[in-house]
């Protein structure tokens, strides 16, 4: 979970800059392209582990609000 957990921070991180450059209007149109795609993969990233953690939590929680004793798996490459 750890290293999810970094590589969520780091491409959130990234894509924090990249909305910044390009919000700047002082990047070149193709420059513009090539940050846009690699924004959208830092996205996409987030988004997956957003999803996981949303899996996480709803498994760990019980229909009445009390938590259940759970393992976090690791989904490391």
């Amino acid at each position: 979970m750890a290293k999810e957990s970094i590589n969520f921070e780091k491409s959130l991180e990234d894509l924090e800059k990249i909305v910044k450059d390009l919000e700047s209007g002082e990047v070149p149109l193709d420059k513009a392209i090539e940050k846009f795609n690699e924004g959208m993969k830092h996205a996409a990233e987030c988004n997956k582990i957003l999803d996981e953690a949303t899996k996480t939590v709803t498994k760990v929680l019980n229909k009445d609000g009390s938590f259940e004793d759970f393992e976090i798996s690791s989904t490391e490459e």
